[in-house]
């Protein structure tokens, strides 16, 4: 073969190499294009379905904070015996048996927003505890009226973690 049917034979091969790189390009293009095209609309209706899922754990969230809150919590869980311990008990079971409940909903919120939640949990169990644990408080309606004081005091520490609650669904929305 001489340098003249080599240089013929590349003549011809050469727009099908050309056209084939372009086609490849393009397609390749359209299918990135297609792909994020297809993100897109998952994404959205992911929002559309999972916005209000996040929305609604954001609600139970502030509904447990709510409920946890010890100046809530004393008016609403009434000591049924004058024993201390008894009804520091029954109140500690209360928020547990609220927490439980409401653990499903950490799959939609944050993970600050949880350990917020989880903190205002455990500082509200060890105010209940430190009180009846204190030797001047003979009897539950003391504790009940203890934790009140308290409360008149300094904020409940439930108050924290609903301020966090509250701005995070402000970044939501």
């Amino acid at each position: 073969m001489s340098d003249l049917d080599l240089l013929q034979i590349l003549y011809n091969i050469l727009p099908a190499i050309i056209v084939a790189a372009v086609a490849f390009y393009f397609f390749k293009t359209f299918s990135e294009n297609e792909n994020r095209r297809r993100r897109f609309l998952l994404h959205q209706e992911n929002q559309k379905t999972g916005l209000p899922l996040k929305l609604q754990a954001y609600e139970r969230m502030v509904l447990f904070l709510e409920r946890i809150s010890p100046g809530n919590l004393l008016v609403r869980i009434k000591p049924n015996t004058s024993d201390k311990i008894q009804y520091s008990n029954t109140l500690v079971s209360a928020i547990d048996q609220e927490f439980e409940h409401n653990l499903a909903q950490q799959i939609y919120i944050s993970n600050e927003c949880w350990n917020y939640i989880k903190t205002a949990k455990n500082a509200t169990i060890s105010l209940i505890r430190q009180t009846a644990a204190d030797n001047t408080i003979e009897n539950a309606a003391m504790l009940q009226e203890k934790v009140l004081t308290i409360l008149m005091d300094e904020d409940a520490p439930t108050v924290a973690a609903l301020t966090f609650v509250k701005n995070e669904v402000k970044e939501i929305v």
